[in-house]
């Protein structure tokens, strides 16, 4: 465990000291967030977060690969999947700098996605044996196209929650963790000689990249990890999944404890739960509506705690206090009977629901976002600075933000110009 966590804090110290950088790099080669009709965030950001959080990553794991706890991960049978997932998350980060910067077409990040997972899969990370009473997949066709399936689904989902500041990192910390306990915990009981695990290791490391990356993420956010970061976390979360499955004899627990063990895929699909949730109900809306599946609009799970009356702060922990649920109540089915579990779990349901539609959205100031939120006032982007974004031409730190008055507010009159409204400067 000693070592998981040291690889962890690595992951977090490098993330978090590198993210500057990426920051900087986002405004020299124009990687930036213009604003919207959809988005919540007021002031154009940059959005190349997650290529800190690859240097992150490749840092733990290159550390890693010289620690004798962790030799049998990077014997020559496994050493191509550690270095498949970290190759896979390298393309998927150039992919979303490029659509960063460049607002690529679906098809064309599609066919990106597919190239990383067939990458990830041609190195050894595939689905052999189905998380359903061990059905073995005979055909290697076959299992290559799951695996794809698989991995482009996870990517998409940890990217359509990605919309507030700090979600999808946040998300994926939390479910992450829950996912390390469980992928350790499975490992104690089939090799207690041994704890090294495959799954283990990049799951610690994606959790500590993510917490390294949250402080800056966090609202108001300096930086959002972007396509580059969401498709990246999304692929090493399925990565260390597919890596589970199979590898742990169902012979080891017995009774309703068995369940983990014969569906090692129970929790990533719970960690992954309310992205997965969004993207279904998004797909469908857009569906239904005779839109294309990838449309943008403002009716995303996020979107719709805002409208609830919640602060963009208490929507994000309100969110993470659902990922919680889900997430360790599946991992506590490896050490506790089921009944144990589900009491538990509708405890907390019951408390998260209370959080979510209780008097808590209207009142108080409890995780509110800031002074001026409280007060009224609204954050507007000069037009030269938003068209500067919008264009792809250079947006340089530090550009002036006015806060003007409500629109509500009568505009003054050129005859009386000592009515008109106070301003207040703040630097982005």
């Amino acid at each position: 465990m000693r070592v998981y966590l040291l690889l962890m804090l690595v992951a977090a110290a490098v993330t978090f000291l590198t993210t500057p950088f990426a920051r900087w790099v986002a405004l020299q080669t124009s990687a930036i967030s213009a604003v919207r009709a959809r988005d919540v965030h007021q002031v154009p950001t940059p959005r190349l977060g997650g290529l800190a959080m690859l240097i992150g990553i490749i840092v733990a794991v290159l550390l890693a690969s010289q620690m004798p706890f962790l030799e049998g991960v990077f014997s020559a049978r496994q050493a191509p999947q550690v270095w498949g997932i970290v190759g896979g998350a390298a393309i998927v980060c150039a992919l979303g700098w490029a659509d960063d910067k460049w607002d690529l077409d679906w098809i064309t990040k599609l066919a990106g996605q597919v190239l990383a997972a067939g990458f990830m899969a041609l190195q050894g990370v595939q689905l052999i044996t189905m998380p359903i009473a061990g059905v073995t997949i005979t055909s290697s066709r076959m299992s290559l196209v799951v695996t794809v399936l698989v991995i482009v689904i996870a990517m998409n989902a940890v990217n359509f929650v990605d919309g507030l500041d700090g979600l999808a990192a946040g998300i994926v910390a939390i479910g992450g963790s829950a996912f390390f306990l469980y992928t350790y915990g499975l490992t104690q009981q089939s090799t207690p000689d041994n704890y090294a695990s495959l799954a283990s290791l990049m799951l610690a490391v994606m959790v500590g990249v993510c917490v390294g990356f949250l402080p800056h993420n966090f609202h108001p956010a300096h930086i959002f990890m972007g396509d580059a970061g969401s498709m990246l976390i999304g692929l090493v979360m399925a990565g260390a999944a597919i890596t589970v499955t199979g590898n742990i004899p169902p012979g080891i627990m017995t009774g309703a404890k068995a369940l983990p063990a014969f569906i090692p895929l129970l929790l990533p699909v719970a960690v992954l739960m309310l992205p997965l949730l969004d993207m279904g109900l998004a797909v469908i809306r857009r569906l239904a509506a005779g839109k294309s599946p990838m449309a943008p609009d403002r009716m995303h799970l996020h979107h719709r705690m805002l409208s609830l009356g919640h602060s963009h702060r208490r929507a994000v922990v309100i969110l993470y206090v659902w990922t919680a649920v889900f997430a360790f109540s599946a991992a506590a089915l490896v050490q506790w009977d089921w009944e144990i579990v589900l009491m538990w779990t509708t405890v907390f349901v019951v408390l998260a629901l209370l959080a979510t539609l209780g008097p808590l959205r209207h009142r108080g100031r409890f995780l509110d976002d800031d002074v001026a939120a409280l007060s009224g006032q609204t954050p507007r982007v000069p037009a030269a600075v938003g068209a500067a974004a919008t264009d792809g031409s250079r947006l340089d730190a530090g550009l002036p933000v006015q806060r003007l008055a409500p629109q509500s507010e009568p505009r003054p009159s050129a005859a009386h110009p000592s009515a008109s409204p106070k301003t207040k400067e703040t630097i982005e």
